[in-house]
């Protein structure tokens, strides 16, 4: 079902199966940016970098006569320039291997398979983006207490976790201010229907109303 339009009769390749790959590998590139803009924050360069993509993986598959394995080392090794700076967040990531297979189904031949496999791959992306199937817990958070020195924190905010979360594990502390000031960092999660200000207001009557903060949790992927 999915053959290769490329006759492997012949030694070169048509200027018009060469358009269609072409075509295609833009087509399909832009479907794909496309899609990535909806579902993610991004900037016009990297949906740039995503329409084109496909194009120049397709490109040099054609230049290296299909040699899947050579392919795959050199379009490895040209996708870390994206990221040799910052770390790029998974959707960014996914976006890049998307393109690139598709480049590499094209430039093998499969133009069938590369338009069907992008669709599904576009429908699988919209559909986890915009459900709620996949997204962690909402009640997970992150305390941060600033505590003067002379306080024990091992025992003062056990009341105030049992009442308001079911789970909070100190993960970081630090002394700051000369040492006069604690920094307590907790993995919390918020017990169902808890008001955040009432938890914090407990907290500060126990913490001499010093600095609490309490935010989501930041993954790697989004910094």
């Amino acid at each position: 079902m999915f053959n290769s339009i490329f006759d492997p009769s012949t030694t070169g390749l048509s200027i018009t199966t060469a358009l269609i790959c072409a075509g295609v590998a833009l087509a399909l590139g832009l479907a794909i940016a496309i899609t990535h803009r909806q579902t993610s924050q991004t900037t016009k360069g990297f949906l740039i970098t995503l329409a084109v993509l496909p194009l120049l993986v397709m490109a040099v598959m054609i230049m290296i006569n299909g040699n899947l394995g050579t392919s795959i080392a050199i379009l490895g090794a040209f996708s870390l320039i994206r990221f040799r700076s910052i770390q790029g967040r998974a959707k960014d990531l996914l976006s890049v291997f998307f393109a690139m297979m598709v480049g590499l189904a094209l430039g093998m031949g499969h133009v069938l398979f590369a338009v069907v496999i992008t669709a599904i791959g576009i429908f699988a992306i919209v559909f986890f983006s915009c459900t709620h199937l996949l997204e962690p817990d909402t009640h997970e958070r992150v305390l941060k207490i600033t505590i003067p020195e002379d306080l024990d924190y091992d025992d003062v905010f056990n009341e105030i976790f049992k009442k308001y979360t079911t789970r909070a594990k100190l993960v970081r502390m630090k002394t700051v201010n000369m040492g006069s000031l604690y920094d307590l960092t907790y993995d919390v999660k918020l017990k169902h229907g808890v008001k955040e200000k009432a938890f914090l207001d407990e907290i500060r009557v126990k913490n001499c109303n010093l600095k609490v903060l309490l935010s989501q949790p930041v993954l790697e992927e989004e910094i």
